[in-house]
């Protein structure tokens, strides 16, 4: 089962987030908003903040653009992974990907299926690894973004995580790229 090493010190990630919508503001973003105050609860560096719209050039523009940013560990975007023919997030983000963390959407079902039941299959969330930086797609409601960090993500992304967390391979993540 898993649990928190003690013995291990806590290692803070620089965590971006974009809320994918045609709608939201910084003013009324609820699922951005949740997402800061966890990662902020939990100790990690908030490093950047963007609202796009639902355009996928846009998307993984953005997601490309915060990859080569050497102050950002992760990216979460919030919205457009439903099955509206605006919902072009998941779209952007496999634009972007070196490799699919193919087990997260399965992780993210299991999670949501306890407390939606099956409309959980009504989520495309994804999750992927581009240029040593990973990049979560949550659903764009509150309860989505909760579930997804409190089930999932602020247990990886905790360096005493046990028996293994995203964190403790971030620094080998870009080894392709290094001369040998």
């Amino acid at each position: 089962m898993s649990r928190i090493d003690q013995t291990k010190e806590f290692i803070p990630v620089r965590i971006a987030v974009l809320t994918v919508s045609d709608t939201r503001s910084l003013a009324d973003d609820r699922s951005g908003d949740t997402l800061v105050e966890r990662i902020a609860e939990a100790g990690h560096v908030l490093a950047a903040r963007k609202i796009l719209p639902d355009e996928r050039d846009a998307i993984a523009s953005q997601l490309r653009a915060w990859c080569v940013d050497d102050g950002i560990d992760v990216v979460i975007s919030t919205g457009g992974t439903g099955l509206t023919g605006r919902d072009v997030t998941v779209e952007a983000h496999r634009d972007v990907y070196e490799k699919e963390i193919d087990a997260f959407g399965t992780v993210f079902t299991i999670v949501s299926m306890q407390k939606i039941g099956t409309s959980a299959v009504q989520s495309r969330a994804t999750a992927g690894v581009a240029l040593g930086t990973y990049l979560f797609a949550l659903p764009g409601s509150p309860g989505a973004c909760r579930d997804a960090w409190d089930e999932i993500l602020v247990k990886q992304l905790d360096f005493r995580h046990r028996p293994c967390n995203f964190v403790e391979i971030m620094p080998r993540l870009d080894e392709h790229m290094r001369r040998k």
